[in-house]
């Protein structure tokens, strides 16, 4: 098993990895598809099921699958752009897609199928090309969490033969195994896993590309803590980190400046992530969109609070954190929808425990423990969001996940690594959790805090 860091890591356009990022990537696909056919006059049809029916209107699904049939991508996204380009389509209800003049009108072409799902995944999507009948083309994908999209085919291939093998060093696909390597080779995981992305990249590259993610990281909680007003979306909830910024910078150097205030800051750094996403800025999945704010908000943490700390220790931790997220996914989810918000901000915690705990020193072992002491304690957690919008309570939700990480790679750190849930258990029992839970508990707003606000 293998996942590249840039696999995990990958520069998306909020408020949603599932639900605003794959659905753009799947309708760029099936752009490419017909782009390839001869002039047919025909006309675009996209039908939302499952998760993305009911929650697609908050999520920006709609305006997504519109971009993507523009030819817009979450890398190149920038929303002046896509607006202007937007109200064109509105006008002109057509897109010119190779030799193609196709008839795609935002009010109709996009259809949410409430009640219905197709077998694959809860995330999918149906798109067609119609000129009478049989389709000129169709095509369903199936938005599976952290921007991954596989069509139909591809995820049938994938649930009967697992994922096309990668030649790398150390092939673990369990923490079991990526112990045992680890002792064998008397190698870090964050070497092992530099060494598995040497096998695909040069190392010029991986450090370039690990850098740009930092980067997009840092300057997305610099513009949250920069930015106020209400988030778009009917809840009018209000931007909270640049108020905290602003009262933290206060009290600083104060004599009787609580120490909680490094966990303060901590929350702060994680809800700007998430006030940006939920503003449809850009982000990078880490591993989802809903929990974008967890592992850049721990690194700054460490980068800003922790005495000693060294930038140099950057790739360490996104190494770390990508092995630890490779797992996750590989042996059950990060998506919402399949396993609840444990799989996303869950995750995430998992992955930026492990990630501060290797830059503290820590060795393979508390690593592991670190990572299974915080997803342990995210087990159950139910994806529930108000409205279908990525705010409440996944903005708060980001800074308590940031704040269990730091906590858990502590209490690794000051172990010996032993100890009793395996890190492979604990995934194992988030998966089962996940396939036991309610479906209107998994990203449907159709359970708990989601009716718990009626007036909402």
């Amino acid at each position: 098993m293998f996942l590249s860091v840039f696999d995990i890591f990958k520069v998306s356009v909020g408020p949603s990895s599932s639900h605003t990022m794959g659905p753009m990537l799947a309708a760029g696909r099936f752009r490419e598809k017909v782009a390839k056919l001869p002039a047919a006059g025909a006309a675009i049809e996209c039908r939302l099921y499952g998760s993305l029916a009911y929650t697609g209107e908050g999520h920006g699904t709609f305006r997504a699958v519109l971009c993507g049939l523009l030819g817009i991508t979450p890398e190149t996204y920038d929303r002046d752009a896509a607006d202007a380009a937007l109200a064109e389509l509105a006008a002109r209800k057509e897109v010119v897609i190779g030799r193609n003049r196709v008839k795609l009108d935002p009010a109709t072409s996009v259809i949410a199928e409430k009640g219905k799902r197709l077998p694959g995944h809860p995330n999918a999507m149906q798109f067609r090309l119609l000129k009478g009948s049989p389709d000129l083309l169709s095509e369903v994908y199936y938005s599976v969490g952290g921007g991954f999209v596989l069509s139909e085919a591809e995820l049938a291939a994938d649930k009967s033969s697992g994922p096309a093998p990668v030649s790398v060093p150390f092939p673990f696909s369990t923490a079991a195994e990526m112990l045992a390597m680890g002792e064998t080779a008397g190698l870090s995981i964050a070497q092992m896993k530099r060494a598995n992305e040497l096998a695909l990249r040069s190392a010029a590259e991986l450090d370039a590309g690990m850098e740009r993610v930092w980067s997009v990281m840092d300057r997305c909680i610099d513009r949250g803590l920069g930015t106020d007003g209400i988030l778009p979306g009917g809840l009018n909830v209000r931007r909270r980190a640049r108020g905290f910024r602003d009262k933290l910078n206060a009290g600083a150097g104060a004599n009787d400046a609580p120490l909680h205030s490094a966990i303060d800051w901590l929350s702060a750094y994680a809800m700007a992530v998430n006030e940006e996403n939920a503003a449809g800025g850009q982000v990078v999945t880490a591993p989802t969109n809903g929990a974008a704010g967890v592992i850049p908000a721990v690194i700054r943490y460490y980068l800003d609070l922790i005495p000693g700390a060294s930038p140099e220790k950057l790739p360490e931790m996104l190494l770390v954190a990508a092995a630890i997220g490779g797992l996750i996914k590989f042996n059950a989810s990060i998506s919402g929808a399949e396993v609840g918000c444990q799989g996303e901000v869950g995750s995430a915690s998992a992955m930026a425990a492990a990630a501060l705990c290797a830059a503290l020193g820590g060795t393979n072992q508390q690593v592991e423990n670190a990572a299974e002491i915080a997803l342990e304690h995210h087990l159950g957690m139910t994806c529930d969001p108000i409205r279908g919008l990525v705010q409440v309570p996944c903005i708060e939700r980001n800074g308590m996940g940031a704040v269990k990480a730091v906590a858990a790679a502590s209490l690794a750190a000051l172990g010996d690594g032993q100890h009793i849930v395996p890190l492979d258990a604990c995934i194992e029992t988030m998966r089962q959790t996940g396939r036991d839970m309610d479906e209107r508990y998994k990203e449907t707003s159709l359970g708990g805090l989601s009716l718990s606000l009626p007036e909402c």
